[in-house]
């Protein structure tokens, strides 16, 4: 007899069917589940021959470091880039979803994707969801009209800069960038500036660490360099951490034996395997 439920089919966008389950459990006295805090120190500036982005490499879930090598820059098109801070999963997510549209547009008209396309495309889609999607993007590139940078914030503002710092330690990452960026500057220097703007995130910031990680656009190709520094070293074990036997006391002794059941093994050739 064929079933007579009706099959609902889920509709796009978010659901918030777990706030009922949320309230619920409030009234029975269980606490809400909370937001965790995340932390990044990405940047981005314009250099003489291009654009060049930075981040560092640290995944946190509130005082636990999740991952010590989390990859922070995400490829939008062979021009463009972005830096990603926030949520690692709705990054991962919107960067790939907002890669293959930009992929499909460029084959659709073409030509090289712009800067401005991806910056609007992006800023529709976090606008749409009103910030329930953790992603703040550094979106650099270059294309027809020069070299650009812009910084998207989850509810869908934008902001094109010169130089902009997001994360945690974008504070720190910003002083740097305030006192050392300068206009045409060669590509040696700009390692240097964004290097040492990463490392002012990673050193003052608990929830920035390990690698500085660099992305290079210029017209003829982007470079990935990863890690361009080991910022934060591993260090090494100083003492041994084995304790003899015997050092902490026994206060009782109990010993179960384990049965095992026995096993008869047949001689070969008593059973013959049959072949038919």
């Amino acid at each position: 007899m064929a079933s007579t439920k009706v099959v609902n089919i889920p509709k796009g966008g978010f659901s918030f069917e777990n706030c009922q389950r949320n309230n619920f459990m409030s009234n029975q006295g269980f606490p809400a589940p909370k937001a965790v805090k995340t932390g990044t120190t990405i940047a981005g500036f314009i250099f003489k021959d291009g654009v060049i982005l930075g981040a560092d490499t640290r995944a946190t879930e509130g005082n636990i470091v999740a991952d010590k090598n989390c990859f922070k820059l995400h490829y939008m098109a062979p021009n463009i880039y972005c830096a990603g801070a926030g949520t690692a999963a709705d990054l991962e997510m919107t960067t790939l979803q907002m890669s293959s549209q930009l992929e499909l547009h460029r084959l659709n008209t073409g030509r090289q994707v712009k800067v401005a396309t991806a910056n609007r495309l992006l800023k529709q889609m976090l606008f749409r969801y009103q910030g329930h999607i953790g992603a703040a993007l550094v979106l650099g590139g270059i294309d027809s009209s020069g070299p650009h940078v812009c910084c998207i914030y989850p509810h869908g503002s934008t902001d094109s800069l010169p130089f902009v710092a997001m994360g945690s330690g974008s504070l720190a990452a910003m002083a740097f960038l305030e006192s050392g960026w300068k206009p045409d500057m060669e590509l040696a220097e700009a390692k240097v500036l964004m290097r040492n703007a990463i490392c002012g995130g990673i050193f003052n910031d608990l929830m920035s660490g390990s690698h500085v990680d660099l992305c290079i656009i210029t017209r003829e190709k982007a470079e990935m360099i990863r890690p361009f520094e080991v910022a934060n070293v591993k260090g090494e074990r100083q003492g041994s951490y084995r304790y003899p036997r015997g050092c902490t006391a026994t206060l009782s002794t109990r010993v179960i034996p384990i049965e095992i059941e026995s096993t008869v093994v047949r001689p070969v050739g008593e059973e013959s395997m049959d072949t038919a």
